[in-house]
Formats: C-alpha cells, structure tokens, sequence
C-alpha cells in the first residue's frame, strides 16, 4: 500500500513519480464530495449509519483519472475493517452520488482503504521518546551548535 498523495512507480524507469497538479486537484475535490455524502448519511447498510463519525483524509488518484484510493479513519478507530468493508460495498451509490457533483469524463471507481498514517505517525513519535534515540538526538543537537560556534570565528 502506497502513502497518500503518492502515485506509483514509472512504468519506463521505475522510479516513484509524483502526483501531477490535476491529480491533486481532482482528489481534493473527492475528499469533499465525499466528506459530504457521508455527512448527509442515508445509506442503508446497517454498518454505514453513523458515516458522519468517519473522516476522508485523502484521495490518491491514479493518473488516467479512473481510479481513485480514498483513505478513511473511524472517529476512535473502532471496527475500521468492517466499516472499509461496507465503504467498499456501498462504493458504486458514493460513485453516483460523486457523478452529480463531479465535472470528469468518467467517474472514479473507488476502493476504500483504512489511513495508517496515524498509526506510523504514532510508532514513530513512541520511538523518538525512547531514551537511546533522546541521546543520539541530544548528541548531535550539541555537535551542530559547536560547528556553528566554529564558522562564526
């Protein structure tokens, strides 16, 4: 699974490209379109009823514009594998929906992935707290300051 706002490897060279202007734009405009269809609610699967508490984070659109990858998180983070599970049922009424609102030749399929985003935010924060990693950090903050003092004589 590729990080938000990422599109994948160049076919020709490998390498990582980034997301052009369009792609950002148009999966902006998703993350809101769909932030309002689940804010109106209305949908019938059972597991769907409170989409007011589910947050869009983003939408990383592939460069034909006909796929889409929109990551959400559950307010709390509770049963985020069954509420992606009912996104992804519920994707072609939120296809729909986006078809109203959204001025593109084609409508993006779209696949619901769950933003781990916070959970690796989080691991990495707990793992910069731990002391070994605080005395590295704190060793090399003393390091620079004395080549600073350096360059000023």
């Amino acid at each position: 699974m590729q990080p938000p706002g990422r599109s994948g490897p160049d076919k020709k060279s490998g390498a990582h490209v980034a997301p052009g202007q369009r792609q950002l734009r148009v999966g902006e405009r998703i993350r809101h379109i769909l932030s309002d269809i689940m804010r109106r609610g209305g949908l019938r699967d059972p597991a769907l009823q409170n989409t007011g508490l589910i947050t869009v984070t983003a939408v990383d659109i592939g460069p034909d514009l006909q796929h889409a990858a929109v990551f959400v998180m559950p307010l709390g983070g509770d049963n985020s594998d069954g509420i992606v599970e009912a996104l992804n049922r519920a994707s072609g009424y939120f296809r729909s929906e986006m078809a109203r609102e959204l001025d593109l030749r084609y409508t993006p399929k779209l696949s619901f992935k769950i933003d781990r985003s916070f959970d690796e935010a989080a691991h990495i924060d707990k793992l910069l707290g731990r002391y070994e990693i605080r005395k590295d950090v704190d060793k090399q903050d003393d390091n620079d300051g004395d080549l600073d003092s350096a360059d000023n004589d």
